[in-house]
This record gives C-alpha cells, structure tokens and sequence, in this order.
C-alpha cells in the first residue's frame, strides 16, 4: 500500500559488501530505488550514505558511522534512515538493537522499503524476525570466507586485524593483491624478550605488569593487565610460527594452521616452552568436570554502566554468600571504578521474579504466541505472492522456449543461430525451477497451529517451575531467552528484554539497586576517615559503617580481598570503612 506523503527529510544509506554482487544489490540500483521511494512517498532527502565494499557485520563503517554521527548530533538533518533492506543497515542483531534504540531516542527511525515494519510491539517483532534471517545469512556466507582464509594462512601470511605487541602489521604483493604479514617493531621487542626472561625466573603475571606499568612501558598506550600479558606469554607469534584456526565456535574441534618461520622470531622456541612450562607448574589446579561452569545465573548478563565491563560472580571463601563484582574493580584493584557490590542471591531473586511477573503469565504467552503466528502468516502471504510470480514467469520463460522451437521447424532459422537463445532461457528455466521448489518448502514450515488454553497453562507451569527448579545451566538459558542484558550505574539499573513486552512494547526497565547492593561492602564513594565508636563497629558521621578486614592468613590486603566482609573474633585485624588506609586497632567480637 503506498504511504501517504510524509513531507519528512530523510537520509538514503546504500551499502555492498564488494563489487561481485548481483546487480539488484549494488548501489546504483539500491539508491534508485530508495530515491523512488522518497520521491512517492514525499520525503526530502537530505542525505545520501554509501559504503562500497564494508561488511554488514562491521560497525565501523566510513559512511556509516558519519551517518549515525550527524543523526546524533543536537540538530539532526533528517527524521528518518531509508535503507534497501534492514541488512544493508547492520547484519548483527545485537548491532541493529543498539543502533536503532539510540537513534530512536533521537527522533530518528531505520525503514526499509521492502521490509516494512512500525513502532508497535508486532512492529518490533517483525523486525527481529527479519534481523535474525539477516544475521543468519551473513552466518552462512561467512563459511566460505573462512576457507579462502585458511588458504592465505597456510601460506604464512598474518590474517589477525591487529599484530602482537613487538611487531608491525604490514602488507606485502601476493601476485596481484596485497597480504598481511609482521615486521618488527624496534621499540617494543627488546620488552618482549624482556618480558618473557622475566617470567622464566619465577616473576608473576600481576609483578611483571606492575613492574612494566610503573616504568610507563604501556601495549598501545593502555596499561598492563594480567589476560593480557598471558596472552603474550603463550602467543606461538614470537617464535615466527603462524598458528589460525586455534578457536572454534561451539562443539566444532580445533583443525589448526600451522607455519613455521613465518616471519622473524622475537624469540627462541626453546624459551617459549621453557616458559610454557613454568605457567603451566604456576597455574591453579583445575576444577572436577562436574564443578566446572559459573554457578551464578546472570554472569554474562550484568554490566557496569560505569567503566562498561561485564560484573563477575564471586564467592566468599566462607562459602556463605556470592555477590557480582565489577570486572575492572576485580582486575585492578580498589579505587579503578566506583561500582558497587551486588549480592549474588537478591539481585537473581529479583531477575526472576520480574520474569515471573512480566512475561510467565498466561496473559503474556498467549499474546507472544498469537503475536509470532500473525508474523508467520504475514511472511507466508508474502511468499505465495512470490511463489506466484515466480510461476507467472516460468510460464512466461516456457512459452518462449516453445516459440523457438516453432521457429526452428518452421522456418530458415539455424539452430546455431537460436541455440545462445535457447541456453539462455533454459539457464533461467533451472533457476525459476529450484527457487519455486525453495518457496515450496519455506511455505510449508510457515503453517502455524496456535496451542490451546489449556496447552499454554501447561507451557507457562512447566517454565515457572523450570526457572526455580532447573540445573544451573538450563535455568541461564531460560532467562538468557527473556533478558538480553542489565546495566548497572550508580544507584539505578536498566533491564532489557529480549522481546517488546505485548503489554505496553516495554523493551527496557529501570530499576534502584540499593536493595542489591552487598551488605558489608565499600561504599563506591569516598568516605571520611572514621574513629572508633563501639566494639565492632566504625563510625562515620552520623551513621555507623559496616566492617571491612584484611586477613594477614589470606596473604593480600588489597583490591576485592580487603573490601570483602569477614568474621570479626578476638585477635588483632586491619580494619577498614572501605578503600581506605588501614587503622591498626584491636576489634572485640560484636
């Protein structure tokens, strides 16, 4: 149906992967078509953005990112993005969710002319429908990348998009293209071997970073970090070996390329597996099988809104409680990022409860339920409308084919004269032939049953019970299938849904944290330094503060360590009020 005019300014985004696409996808014809569209639908183009040759799985886009910046910006040139398709936008979903949600905020809309899809919660619904088909794609054709780069890692050449500390990424003539490879950086080797000549006489991760942050020896201009100083330690690169494909995705085993002499080692292969062998005599004893696997539910979930690292599930040695720290605090120490502490228990209690509340209801299944059938009867419309075209033109295609062959027993013709003709249509024959056999199939799996009352009384228990009652494992995956993320700043957290609520399309909720937040834990803010005011308590201005020690039997009195509650008994402690310079005292038990 056509549009009434809008009168709205809008920007045209046209975008190709590279030059070998099919014709209806490259830019000329996506921008003729978009402008068509603006012209018709009375929109005034204000822009027009074209990336050629950048993939959809990419945020980094020229023309794209100064898309988004001017749309951002406090007088936005134009109220709507048109794109051929949403693909063309973005083909990772969790890119397309961030990016619309942002420029939304900003009065700014994504439409497709081809995709159609509003604001309403079956808008927003159709339009994840179409993302994941999109992201699916690109999944699918990334397989075959991959192989093209096995082949140019085979031959040696550098295939990781930044080089390792000591080394420069250069390119180099590989017949007519240009292949990355590693040259040596002269300012930063003589710190790799020094690096690795340090852990070989016994220095630990967490000294040898001190060490190198407090001589300003920075990776890139950030300070040093353990993860990243034992990827270093462990990266084959320095001994000149390529090594591509060590990681795989799920259950897929590793089939590595290996090559030697790849370019010029920083050092020997024998200090590297010297050194392999001291991380390995140095690393903690692994866990039993059964135990392996993070027992809190919303790791990988929660997030600081401060520094923007994941929160990580802890657990006191007592045993007695867990609680979710942020991934900065944990690394670096007190003082790196003001977050708070959350207790593992109340902040999973409430998670669970809001899923319970907001989407485990009967209410909320059937709507979800019939929202997906409609969707699914929608694309099913729209592909007997292809079905049908695609047999308007096969009989168009066999009629032709038939005139030919008329022609050549009825006439002069030749059939060296006709036969590019016939192949021609014979070739477009085969393809019509297996894309309505394609459509066939798609619409087959399109046929939708809703379930009975009585059936999603069922479903909504089952899961109910599932959320309480589950192994660890399967009760993440659940929420995992509700909750896409929580952002945690300050006193406030924001939870996103994975789905627009039918309710009300709520898509994000705000909510305090202070009931979360873990008893007995710093305060994110400074605090003045406290005097005694009763046994087993600091005070502070007129309120009391809750105890904090450093154990000397732990062996550490800094970071998470000191900031972690503990049992006060009748013996001599460092007492804190949070990340502050100890006060030597005696504590008497509370």
């Amino acid at each position: 149906m056509k549009q009434q005019p809008s009168h709205k300014s809008a920007a045209l985004y046209a975008r190709v992967s590279s030059d070998r696409q099919d014709v209806d996808l490259s830019v000329a014809a996506q921008l003729r078509a978009l402008r068509d569209y603006a012209e018709k639908n009375g929109y005034l183009v204000a822009r027009e953005y074209v990336d050629e040759a950048e993939s959809g799985r990419v945020a980094d886009r020229p023309q794209f990112r100064n898309m988004l910046d001017e749309a951002s910006g406090g007088n936005a040139p134009f109220e709507e993005i048109l794109v051929w398709k949403f693909s063309r936008f973005t083909r990772k979903r969790e890119h397309a969710v961030a990016f619309k949600s942002m420029l939304r905020r900003r009065g700014v809309r994504v439409v497709s002319i081809t995709e159609p899809a509003d604001d309403s919660p079956t808008g927003k619904l159709m339009e994840a429908i179409i993302e994941s088909v999109d992201e699916f794609y690109s999944e699918n054709l990334a397989q075959e990348v991959v192989r093209g780069m096995r082949e140019a890692a085979s031959r040696g050449f550098f295939l990781s998009p930044k080089a390792p500390f000591g080394y420069k990424r250069v390119k180099v003539r590989d017949g007519m293209r240009e292949r990355p490879t590693l040259e040596v950086d002269p300012a930063a080797a003589p710190h790799v071997r020094e690096i690795f000549e340090s852990s070989l006489r016994g220095n630990g991760l967490k000294e040898i970073c001190r060490d190198l942050n407090e001589r300003g020896i920075t990776k890139n201009g950030r300070r040093w970090q353990k993860n990243g100083l034992y990827y270093l330690l462990t990266n084959e690169a320095y001994t000149g070996t390529a090594v591509w494909g060590r990681r795989t995705k799920g259950d897929k085993v590793p089939d590595p390329v290996r090559v030697e002499d790849a370019w010029e080692a920083l050092i020997s292969k024998e200090l590297f597996d010297k050194v392999q062998e001291v991380l390995r005599e140095r690393a903690p004893a692994k866990q039993r099988p059964a135990r392996v696997g993070s027992k809190f539910l919303l790791s990988g979930l929660l997030r600081c809104g401060l520094c923007g690292k994941p929160y990580t599930g802890q657990g006191a040695k007592s045993g007695r409680f867990g609680y979710y720290v942020c991934g900065t605090l944990l690394r670096e120490g007190a003082g790196t990022c003001q977050a708070r502490y959350l207790s593992a228990g109340r902040v999973e209690e409430f998670i669970i409860a809001k899923i319970r509340e907001r989407i485990l209801t009967d209410e909320t299944i059937t709507e979800l339920v019939t929202l997906v059938a409609e969707e699914v009867d929608a694309i099913a419309g729209e592909l007997g409308d292809r079905l049908k075209a695609i047999e308007a033109e096969l009989a168009d295609v066999n009629g032709r084919l038939r005139r030919l062959y008329e022609a050549l027993e009825k006439s002069d013709l030749t059939l060296e004269a006709l036969s590019p003709r016939i192949l021609e249509l014979r070739h477009r024959e085969d393809q019509l032939a297996a894309a309505r056999e394609e459509a066939d199939a798609q619409l087959a799996h399109r046929k939708v049953e809703l379930p009975s009352t009585e059936e999603i009384k069922r479903y909504v228990a089952d899961f109910r019970s599932f959320l309480c009652e589950g192994t660890i494992p399967e009760r993440k995956a659940l929420i995992r299938n509700f909750v896409k993320g929580i952002e945690v700043t300050g006193n406030e957290a924001t939870l996103t849904y994975t789905i627009p609520m039918p309710s009300d399309g709520v898509t994000r909720e705000e909510t305090p944290v202070l009931d979360f937040v873990q008893s007995g834990l710093p305060s994110p803010s400074p605090l003045p330094f406290p005097s005694p005011a009763w046994p087993g308590r600091i005070s502070g201005p007129g309120r009391p503060l809750p105890l904090y020690c450093a154990d000397p039997r732990r062996g550490r009195s800094d970071s998470a360590v000191s900031a972690l509650p503990c049992e006060v008994k009748d013996e001599q402690r460092t007492v804190f009020p949070g990340p502050h310079r100890p006060l030597h005292e005696r504590v008497d038990p509370l």
